[in-house]
């Protein structure tokens, strides 16, 4: 690929230098609130300086959330590569720097307005996210599966979940995959207003409940 060059080349370079300027306010500001200013006195710019490179605050914001998750995927590996573990690392890594977890909480509900710069940010972050999840969770499902073999169920217990028909698992997963999304965000929130709360634990504890959950349900009553 062709580098740019002249002023399109500056722009984009001076756009990375603001968001690592951002990335590392929010490293060293804990649950301090991190404004552009904050930013711009990083990179010795104005305000306005800073801006005009995104096009307004909101927009800004948004790279720095996405700069977040690329910086997450560097660091844990490529979303399909990354066991159930790694989800609940992220998550508790997530809890070293508030302020982003506050950015993220405060843009994703105001990007549920159209006309929103981060609307098409979380649009497509959401949809990847709960496909890419399902995915795993039909994986981690299977495997549990196959550990488990046809003769680990006791007496007047269904077979393990490889005798489900494969779409049946597959909505059972999609389901699965938006509880567990909507879980983390809401745990978001309540753990800014208790940081004593344990995101990864939690969410870890629902994600076995609900794989669990489908062979549950294949019990007969007694």
């Amino acid at each position: 690929m062709t580098k740019p060059r002249g002023p399109y080349a500056k722009t984009s370079s001076k756009r990375q230098q603001i968001i690592e300027a951002a990335l590392a306010a929010y490293a060293e500001a804990g649950s301090r609130k991190v404004s552009v200013r904050d930013i711009a006195q990083r990179v010795g710019m104005t305000d306005a300086g800073v801006l005009h490179h995104f096009g307004g605050r909101e927009a800004l914001f948004t790279a720095v959330l996405a700069a977040r998750d690329a910086a997450s995927e560097e660091r844990f590996g490529a979303f399909e590569e990354r066991g159930a573990d790694d989800f609940l690392r992220i998550l508790a890594d997530n809890a070293a720097t508030p302020g982003l977890v506050k950015l993220f909480v405060d843009l994703a509900a105001a990007a549920a307005e159209p006309d929103h710069p981060a609307h098409d940010y979380f649009g497509r972050r959401y949809e990847g996210l709960r496909r890419r999840l399902a995915d795993r969770l039909v994986e981690q499902a299977a495997t549990r599966s196959d550990t488990a073999g046809p003769d680990s169920a006791g007496p007047g217990t269904a077979a393990p979940d490889t005798a489900r028909p494969d779409a049946e698992r597959a909505d059972e997963a999609a389901w699965a995959a938006r509880i567990l999304i909507a879980a983390t965000d809401g745990l978001q929130l309540q753990w800014l207003l208790d940081p004593r709360i344990d995101m990864a634990d939690d969410i870890g504890r629902l994600a076995r409940v609900l794989l669990d959950a489908p062979a549950e349900r294949q019990r007969p009553v007694s």
